[in-house]
């Protein structure tokens, strides 16, 4: 996913500073760059195919889950490796490509991806797949934030004016709308081929290996210092009074990814088994119409204020919330999907604001890092709700338990959107 997944306005520090740094790596190169705009969209192709392969096994869980026979708990076990995966990544490295550089950290991403495809296809049992998501999440977790940052600074560095222009819309669809077209891609394969365990893995293993070489020839956007600063895990460097309106955003990333945990782990599950409806193509549309709708609201709204923004998304959040819950109770399979697409977008307007609202606070030599810093928030509500769920279905039915989980996620959309609310008229 995409989870660990997920983008939104980054603001740049200035023009000629972007440009200088731009400038500064591509001096001393020995080998042949594409252009800045060329590089833009390497680095989005590679965002896309990185997170698209994240949820390659939503719609697959089911499959192994028939071939081995272990209990749905070990779903959000095997998903929660992965989330794991992302925390500790962006705790650790998520915040070194401001100092490293963004294009090798970048590769890097991209390389673990390629080896957790490897291990999907050759150690499947069920300590496989758990490592193979504990590395694929390690390699999110350097990339997101990374990924965001380059995009911004790619695209000013390649226009007249020196402004990021679509690059948040662009990063955005390529974080959320990734994570949804990796599982219809998987659904779809896994529906009409023979081996669906193997052939998903295969296709993404090439597109992977692409954008790893396409990643090499792009222009390095930050200025290596000749001394590294020494290395410390992740920390967030922001002015006291900025602290507030970062902890609201967080809380509003924790809740988006949450949503998206629920519907990237055990969506599918509920959706066979309660709702009984089959089908992996099914599953992976279920997971795909959520994360497209969060895209397509992240662009349709691209341009209206960032107060209303707001505001929209904690209505569209809060009420597919309600229809959602309404689906599981029913149980209706219409509703439950239905309440999924509206919070969906509710989810890609709210997230996309937050990492507007931390993007600002953050200082341009630290803005890495402190995106990073919200990305961990983020994948601890992709990982932390959907292992509660998992060990409250070992004791009660799965529909109080996704009930009272919805209840949870509208009170800290209302708490944390009004905190945004309100600063966004200051």
């Amino acid at each position: 996913m995409s989870t660990g997944t997920p983008s939104g306005v980054i603001s740049t520090s200035s023009t000629a500073s972007t440009r200088s740094s731009a400038r500064s790596t591509q001096a001393p190169r020995t080998r042949r760059r594409l252009s800045h705009s060329v590089g833009f969209w390497v680095i989005a192709f590679a965002f896309l195919t990185v997170m698209a392969f994240s949820t390659v096994p939503t719609p697959l869980y089911s499959l192994y889950q028939q071939r081995d026979g272990f209990a749905t708990f070990l779903i959000t076990v095997i998903f929660a490796a992965y989330a794991i995966g992302v925390m500790l990544s962006l705790y650790l490295a998520g915040h070194v490509s401001d100092w490293l550089g963004r294009r090798p950290v970048i590769l890097v991403a991209v390389l673990l991806q390629i080896v957790a495809a490897v291990l999907f296809l050759f150690w499947s049992d069920v300590a496989g797949l758990i490592v193979a998501r504990l590395i694929s999440g390690l390699g999110v977790g350097v990339l997101t934030a990374t990924a965001t940052a380059h995009l911004s600074e790619l695209r000013s560095a390649a226009r007249a004016d020196g402004t990021p222009g679509s690059a948040p819309t662009v990063a955005g669809i390529a974080n959320i709308g990734g994570i949804g077209l990796g599982a219809l891609v998987s659904g779809a394969i896994a529906q009409f081929v023979a081996t669906p365990l193997v052939v998903p893995y295969v296709v993404f293993l090439i597109l992977l290996v692409i954008a790893a070489l396409g990643v090499v020839l792009v222009p390095e956007t930050v200025v290596i210092a000749a001394e590294r600063p020494a290395y410390r895990p992740q920390r967030i460097s922001l002015p006291a009074e900025s602290r507030p309106v970062f902890s609201a955003a967080a809380v509003a990333a924790f809740g988006a990814f949450s949503i998206f945990g629920l519907f990237t782990s055990l969506a599918p599950a509920f959706v066979s088994g309660i709702l009984n409806v089959s089908g992996h193509l099914t599953a992976g549309a279920v997971v795909f119409s959520v994360f497209a709708s969060a895209a397509t609201a992240q662009v349709v709204f691209a341009r209206v204020s960032a107060r209303r923004q707001l505001i929209l998304a904690v209505i569209l959040m809060v009420a597919g919330l309600v229809v959602l819950a309404a689906g599981v109770l029913a149980p209706s399979f219409a509703l439950f999907v239905v309440g999924g697409i509206i919070a969906g977008a509710g989810v890609g307007i709210l997230f996309r604001g937050a990492v507007g609202v931390a993007a600002r606070l953050a200082p341009a030599e630290h803005r890495g890092e402190v995106l990073a810093g919200l990305f961990l928030v983020a994948y601890a509500g992709l990982a932390v709700p959907v292992l509660g769920i998992g060990i409250a279905v070992a004791f009660a039915p799965m529909q109080p338990v996704l009930v009272t989980f919805a209840g949870i996620i509208v009170v800290l959309v209302l708490w944390s959107g009004r905190r945004m609310i309100v600063n966004s008229v200051r």
